[in-house]
């Protein structure tokens, strides 16, 4: 079984990430991951933060000359800013001179609306937000990237198996291209200010954040996340938990801000008539095909071979600069909410850590299906399994 964890705080000393159940020998270095948390800053609307913050990556365990060892994956991701937060972080030791001076110290006492603040308040029994907010802030998908990263590379070493995404909407901007990038195509996507793969409508999004920015908002937006390569026999239709659609759909709601998943077509599929939607199997020679993929690649909550396609809907920020109404919870009156230094748009970043939460429920699922304790013998089992499906003529075409 495949798992994983998290910890650390926004401004903590660092995030750490730990991956259980990996197979020995999947090539990963810290250039990698590095790599990977560089796209996670990408984006146009992003604030000061990315440009202040280093993540400085440490494998401190389960790798061993370049190769993970069969034995848990931790990770560290520690947080160039500490120093500058250390007395905010401890309050028993900070200077109350500094206190004074600086709008990020204790007490936050001002939730704001959209955000964990409230909520975590009232579960925790905390009368200031910083004990939530550090946690429930969106930096901790700093560790989920670096872990997912240790898994994208499984997948693409043992099954050939890739995950990208891209920005199909901000805000009311929407892109009408249906084209599933690959690939070949991520280099470009990650060069696009928005990772958008319509350099046209992103020109306009871009416009559309800046405006939002003059006006002290926020917007949101949607992702869209493609994988390649994943065999048909993933997931299961036994139990509602095990169904390949619900994990994926489970892993991007558990993303700071996602409000909505849809796997293929989505909420179009209650529009559509049945004979519109399924997609046509057709014969092949030695195989079957289909005439589309409206399912997006997962049918009955199993992959079916087609590339799986899944949308994840990115509300906007909680944090405003033109603070939303809020109450202070010490003295009961009515105020603005509490602000932070934040972004105006997170979209693009929010793919990224939609392809690390993907690729780790895809890697679980496999090694669900095709078990072993190295890549190659997982291989091998994906590869037995494959040669059975060619010699039924029920390999996907």
């Amino acid at each position: 079984m495949l798992r994983y964890l998290t910890a650390g705080e926004s401004h903590g000393a660092a995030l750490v990430a730990m991956l259980e159940g990996l197979p020995a020998h999947v090539r990963v270095s810290t250039a990698d991951i590095t790599a990977a948390l560089a796209r996670r800053r990408l984006g146009y609307g992003r604030g000061c933060r990315m440009k202040l913050e280093r993540d400085e990556v440490r494998i401190v365990s389960g790798v061993w000359q370049g190769v993970t060892t069969g034995s848990p994956v931790t990770l560290e991701v520690a947080n160039s800013e500490w120093p500058k937060w250390r007395q905010v972080m401890n309050p028993d030791q900070t200077d109350s001179a500094l206190l004074a001076a600086d709008p990020y110290a204790y007490p936050l006492t001002r939730p704001r609306p959209g955000h964990a603040d409230l909520t975590g308040m009232q579960k925790y029994n905390w009368l200031e937000t910083r004990p939530i907010l550090e946690r429930a802030s969106a930096r901790e998908t700093a560790a989920r990237v670096a872990i997912g990263e240790v898994a994208k590379q499984f997948l693409a070493q043992a099954y050939g198996i890739t995950v990208l995404s891209h920005v199909v909407a901000i805000g009311s901007l929407s892109t009408a291209s249906h084209e599933l990038p690959n690939a070949a195509d991520l280099a470009l996507i990650d060069a696009d200010p928005l990772r958008c793969f319509d350099p046209v409508v992103s020109i306009a999004m871009q416009a559309a954040i800046d405006q939002a920015k003059v006006a002290g908002d926020t917007l949101g937006g949607v992702i869209e996340v493609v994988v390649w390569g994943c065999p048909p026999g993933i997931g299961s239709h036994i139990q509602g938990d095990r169904r390949l659609d619900a994990q994926l759909a489970g892993a991007l709601m558990g993303i700071q801000a996602i409000k909505g998943v849809e796997v293929g077509v989505g909420f179009q599929a209650a529009v559509l008539p049945g004979s519109a939607l399924h997609d046509h199997i057709l014969p092949g020679v030695g195989g079957i095909s289909r005439a589309s993929n409206n399912a997006g690649g997962i049918e009955g909550g199993i992959s079916n071979g087609q590339p799986i396609v899944l949308r994840a809907a990115m509300k906007p920020i909680a944090t405003l600069s033109h603070a939303l109404p809020s109450v202070d919870v010490i003295t009961g009156e009515a105020t603005d909410a509490q602000h932070q230094r934040s972004d105006v748009c997170a979209v693009p970043a929010a793919g990224v850590v939609a392809e690390a939460v993907v690729a780790l429920v895809i890697a679980a699922a496999c090694l669900e299906k095709f078990a072993g304790d190295c890549v190659a013998e997982t291989r091998r089992n994906l590869l037995g399994f494959l040669a059975q499906l060619r010699e039924q003529s029920l390999q996907v075409l």
